[in-house]
């Protein structure tokens, strides 16, 4: 009898691994998964369309870089899989697409990109002189305020042209979110958001468009996400840190720094994201123009149109690949991978996800290694104590 236990019950643990892999595998139908929405993840979110492909030849993305308040809009009609977006959901636009998921996949920094020539990077600028620029107060390149921080760079004196966003935008959210903080004139007189009333300069859509400006035309400046400046060859402002003490180069390891103290204060996933911001964190090598860039899902995908069950579980899928193993394409597109703390609330903010109102079928390891031994268990405790166990069939 015991043997046909201890039959039973390795049988079992052999089966209970293999129902594991058929959950969680890729399905064999093709797929094409559709999100739309910020540009300044483009770069990155493009390798992952790449990367994934390669692991999952049957998947597709379509992604659309149309700027996060349009890849909001799509969200809210429920024509997309999901919308990336570098500013968080405000609380009208929760309330117009009810029941979404917040999950943060990337944090980036902000650049102030200018093309001045005979002039590399490294310029010394400070918040609230970037706000007076930014607000038209401070028209030329060879200005006191920027000569005073500058010593023995040769200023040219020429006009200071202005390159913004036209278009809804993240980066601009998070950009105006920074010059809130920094300056109270600017706070009041324009504000924050993702389109703002700009006093001075040129518009232009997506980060690729501000960066054709900036890099194409002599004298201009504009703010650019570090990964378009970098793949620009673009020349960028060292900026004052929150405390005041150095002027930060943006890299990796800065816009790290200034992200690190947001890690393990943020909401639920279906919670409230309208103040988180990570501009301006104290730190002697915190770059102070950075920002979180999400992910929303609909917890109910049956509500996106054309969507089924598989497709949903697919997008989970991709999710998860993304906030794991994508995040090694992270760093050499200027990207910070996702500390710990935010992969694991991603991680619950994904398993929320379901179809129709019930949850998209998903065996995680956790749930069978609690199985195996509550079967482990049992038998054990069947053997001695002499209980028959008899299936009924």
């Amino acid at each position: 009898m015991k043997k046909t236990f201890l039959a039973m019950a390795f049988m079992l643990l052999l089966i209970v691994p293999s129902t594991i892999l058929y959950a969680s595998a890729q399905t064999s139908q093709s797929y094409t998964l559709t999100g739309a929405g910020s540009t300044f993840i483009f770069p990155l979110m493009d390798t992952w369309r790449v990367q994934y492909n390669n692991l999952h030849s049957n998947i597709k993305l379509n992604y659309q870089s149309i700027g996060s308040g349009a890849g909001i809009k799509l969200l809210t009609q429920k024509t997309v899989d999901f919308a990336a977006s570098d500013a968080p959901l405000q609380p009208s636009e929760q309330a117009a697409a009810p029941g979404t998921v917040t999950i943060p996949e990337s944090i980036g920094g902000i650049t102030i990109s200018y093309n001045l020539p005979g002039i590399d990077k490294g310029m010394k600028l400070t918040g609230p002189v970037i706000a007076q620029i930014f607000m038209g107060n401070i028209t030329m390149w060879n200005d006191p305020a920027i000569a005073n921080l500058n010593p023995g760079m040769n200023l040219p004196a020429q006009k200071i042209l202005i390159a913004h966003r036209a278009d809804g935008s993240g980066t601009t959210y998070a950009f105006t979110d920074y010059l809130s903080k920094v300056s109270p004139q600017w706070k009041t007189a324009v504000g924050q958001g993702k389109v703002v009333p700009w006093p001075v300069g040129t518009g232009a859509q997506g980060n690729a468009g501000v960066a054709g400006i900036v890099k194409s035309t002599p004298y201009a400046c504009g703010y650019v996400e570090l990964a378009y400046a970098y793949q620009n060859n673009m020349t960028y402002a060292f900026v004052q840190n929150a405390d005041g003490s150095a002027f930060v180069e943006p890299t990796i390891a800065s816009v790290a720094a200034d992200a690190a103290a947001a890690a393990t204060s943020l909401p639920a996933p279906d919670g409230d994201w309208s103040k988180v911001s990570i501009v301006n964190q104290p730190g002697s090598n915190s770059y102070p123009i950075s920002t979180l860039t999400y992910i929303f899902v609909y917890k109910d995908m049956s509500q996106i149109s054309g969507e089924t069950q598989d497709k949903s579980q697919e997008v989970k899928n991709f999710l998860t690949w993304i906030i794991h193993d994508g995040q090694q394409y992270a760093s050499p597109l200027l990207y910070v991978p996702l500390p710990s703390a935010m992969a694991t609330a991603d991680d619950q903010a994904i398993s929320e996800i379901q179809f129709g109102g019930s949850a998209v079928p998903e065996f995680g390891p956790i749930a069978a290694l609690v199985l195996a031994i509550a079967i482990v268990s049992i038998i054990a405790v069947s053997a001695k104590t002499g209980l028959r166990i008899t299936p009924k069939l």
